[in-house]
């Protein structure tokens, strides 16, 4: 499955270069990505909005995510037929040992990205709320569970501060900066 998508490596090295900007910025409001029931629960990679990649449907992106570090059709396949978010990611962890893709590495990162953009692509009303949260940090708070990938994807407050790479945050603020409609100036 991987080997469809050539990452454009020049994109992602200006992606990381926003990425460091938004490592540093702090803004006096954040939203947490915690439940899917949550007011921003949309954000997750769990949410009920199926995404289509390749004449294919995934019930949520985590399916797709999750299919993406897969090269075997069979595995793809076997994550695509989940009917929860969840079990998807099961049935990947279940095949660890054959995904092509490093969890946490940059390709995972592209996949991510890509899974992100699909959603959004294929759900406008989500871009909509995604433009509405302004200039407002996203967190996927991982409070709850800080260790692994967690701390990769999310961040937990430990009473002073946000630690955690937050990747998955990075990424929304990334691609709700690109989707800002630009404004032309009348000479």
């Amino acid at each position: 499955m991987s080997e469809n998508i050539t990452p454009d490596w020049k994109l992602f090295e200006t992606q990381r270069a926003t990425h460091k900007r938004h490592a540093k910025r702090r803004t006096p409001l954040t939203i947490l990505i915690r439940k899917v029931r949550e007011q921003h629960g949309w954000l997750g990679n769990m949410s009920a909005h199926p995404v289509e990649w390749e004449g294919k449907k995934y019930r949520t992106t985590e399916a797709l995510f999750q299919a993406l570090r897969f090269d075997d059709p069979e595995v793809v396949v076997a994550i695509r037929e989940q009917k929860s978010p969840m079990a998807a990611k099961m049935v990947a962890k279940k095949h660890k040992a054959q995904m092509t893709v490093e969890p946490m590495s940059e390709d995972d990162l592209f996949h991510m990205r890509l899974c992100l953009l699909l959603k959004v692509e294929q759900h406008p009303e989500l871009k909509n709320r995604l433009l509405e949260t302004g200039n407002e940090e996203i967190i996927e708070d991982c409070s709850k569970r800080k260790r692994g990938s967690a701390l990769f994807w999310g961040a937990a407050f430990d009473g002073e501060k946000w630690v955690g790479d937050n990747q998955l945050g990075k990424l929304w603020m990334e691609l709700r900066e690109e989707l800002q409609p630009t404004r032309c100036l009348a000479a």
